[in-house]
């Protein structure tokens, strides 16, 4: 299939798991990305704090790229954004809390001065050459979101961005369903749809139940309240502070993306916190402690977010007492449950009384993406010819392709594909049969380091089997060795316990560069690490890194 006249879509992050999203509509020579993401990485990633997007097909076809369109703030949408401009600088496109939160992001990696923010809204068009785009508002846990109309000349594709139907939002954005209706009936192509809690039956509760919950838990606390959620569940942060108010309490902000998130959403007048409501954290201890409320980070048991320093009492300005109310609003995401466990256990230990589990059980949460009749009421409204599912677990693409049958989408309609695979559409008629390159790129620590797989694999190799380092000092001229051999270890073996095989390593590194008749020191450190490598194994079934030095004087 010629690719000059066809419709492209693919993912580079999204499928096959939940966090980096990254999609791309292509036609022609026009390529416009949807949303730029990035996951946290787990205990077996050494040293990494965040896993972005594969761009180099992008950085191949950097003169395509017409923008970056995002639909919403959350972490999985924009937390690449900085490291995707240091290598593709492009026009970026997001409603105004959006780039509120982009600009937080930019302004840290001293980005914003030289990056093209344009703020859209539900009824903004845009012209991308041979892609127009336009909108239709959504519901989710987070707010101004979108979701995407593309005109190509093969037909719409419509991406929906995450969502869900809730009736009685909290900030009165409503979901645009007369508008989806519209859509639908002009013809969909293609829809891309989220699959987060496609194994979830029934419909997603309203946000406006958490409020009454959240209050009566407040009325009911005698010591000090501290609640965490989401930063970016603007929402949720609204209906705490009524709360706060009702119960004649005073509120505390904790943790710094607490802090920042809500200075951009009351700058931009997304949620209404009195100035008389609030205190600094460090003032907390002036007040009676049934007289405040600490709104903080951690609710998914990160190990350095606020709610777990106050779970080990490692913060100087805010202690948990005997008989304080610690509630969780927030239901642990998968992979997460043993962290928030360990902070529950503490706090307990504590002695405070402990609201957490399932949101079904304590009302202190509802998800903010569609159950399967949310996700069949977007199938139904859209009535696509052919459906993608994104943003989800491989069981979850199957459950929403078996969702999208029941209201009518051919099941050889359905493409469950993966990163990288690319589904042209030509003559209305779409194909899956090629890939583009497509994976994990690591991001090392507070820098901008991007770390490789071959890195990667020496951290996990001394992680488990250690290092030992071996210095040698050899003539320049003639290449003799001029002292003994020297060997550390670290990691490897206790050298106290083992001088006999340290010993032994030691005359293994000479009989490797005593025949040596030069001053080769690449030659040498390839012999000894091969030679001793060997002998290693043989001895401890270890492989520990060999790192050898030679030291030419």
């Amino acid at each position: 299939m010629s690719v000059n006249n066809t419709l492209s879509i693919f993912a580079l992050g999204g499928i096959n798991e939940i966090g980096k999203n990254m999609y791309v509509i292509e036609y022609g020579d026009d390529l416009v990305i949807v949303d730029c993401g990035a996951k946290f990485a787990d205990e077996a990633l050494l040293g990494i704090d965040l896993i972005i997007p594969d761009i180099t097909y992008l950085q191949q076809n950097e003169h395509k790229i017409r923008g970056l369109v995002v639909t919403h703030g959350h972490e999985d949408h924009i937390g690449g954004i900085p490291y995707f401009l240091k290598k593709l600088n492009v026009p970026i496109y997001a409603t105004r809390f959006t780039l509120g939160l982009i600009e937080l992001k930019l302004k840290e990696h001293k980005l914003l001065r030289e990056s093209t923010l344009i703020e859209i809204h539900s009824e903004s068009q845009l012209d991308f050459g041979e892609i127009k785009v336009n909108f239709f508002r959504t519901s989710h846990s987070i707010p101004d979101c979108l979701g995407i109309v593309f005109n190509t000349p093969e037909g719409n594709v419509v991406h929906t961005g995450d969502f869900k139907f809730d009736l009685t939002p909290v900030n009165d954005q409503y979901s645009d369903i007369h508008k989806m209706a519209n859509i639908g009936e002009e013809g969909v192509l293609v829809l891309i749809s989220e699959s987060t809690n496609a194994e979830r039956p029934g419909l997603t509760p309203s946000e406006r139940e958490v409020g009454s919950h959240i209050e009566e838990a407040f009325l009911n606390a005698t010591g000090k309240i501290i609640i965490s959620t989401f930063a970016s569940n603007v929402n949720r942060v609204q209906q705490i502070v009524h709360a706060t108010i009702k119960s004649n309490r005073k509120l505390a902000l904790l943790g710094r993306s607490m802090l920042n998130v809500v200075k951009v959403a009351r700058q931009r007048g997304y949620v209404d916190i009195p100035d008389w409501l609030l205190i600094d954290a460090r003032d907390v201890k002036q007040h009676p402690p049934d007289r405040v409320v600490v709104l903080c980070t951690g609710s998914q048991g990160e190990p350095l977010a606020a709610l777990s320093r106050l779970s080990t009492n490692n913060n100087r300005d805010v202690k948990v007492l005997q008989d304080d109310t610690v509630i969780f609003a927030a239901s642990p995401i998968p992979g997460n449950e043993k962290d928030v466990s360990k902070i529950v256990d503490n706090l307990f230990q504590l002695g405070a009384n402990v609201i957490y589990g399932s949101s079904k059980i304590t009302g202190m949460h509802v998800s903010g993406h569609g159950y399967q009749e949310d996700l069949k009421l977007m199938l139904t409204l859209m009535k696509p010819k052919y459906f993608i599912p994104i943003h989800g677990e491989y069981r979850m693409l199957h459950l929403h392709r078996i969702l999208a049958e029941t209201v009518g989408v051919e099941r050889e309609n359905t493409f469950i594909i993966r990163n990288g695979d690319v589904v042209d559409v030509q003559h209305g008629e779409a194909r899956q049969t090629r890939k583009v390159q497509a994976g994990d790129t690591y991001v090392d620590g507070v820098g901008d380091d991007e770390i490789g797989d071959i890195v990667l694999r020496d951290r996990r190799q001394l992680s488990e089997e250690g290092m030992l380092v071996i210095v040698c000092t050899i003539n320049k001229e003639d290449g003799k060795r001029i002292s003994e051999p020297d060997s550390i270890s670290r990691g490897f073996v206790y050298a106290k316990n083992s001088e006999e095989l340290l010993f032994n390593i030691n005359e293994v590194v000479k009989a490797t560069v005593d025949p040596f008749k030069d001053a080769n020191v690449l030659g040498m450190k390839r012999a000894i690490k091969k030679e001793v490598g060997q002998y290693v194994f043989e001895q401890t079934k270890k492989k520990p890194m060999i790192l050898p030095i030679i030291i030419p004087i």
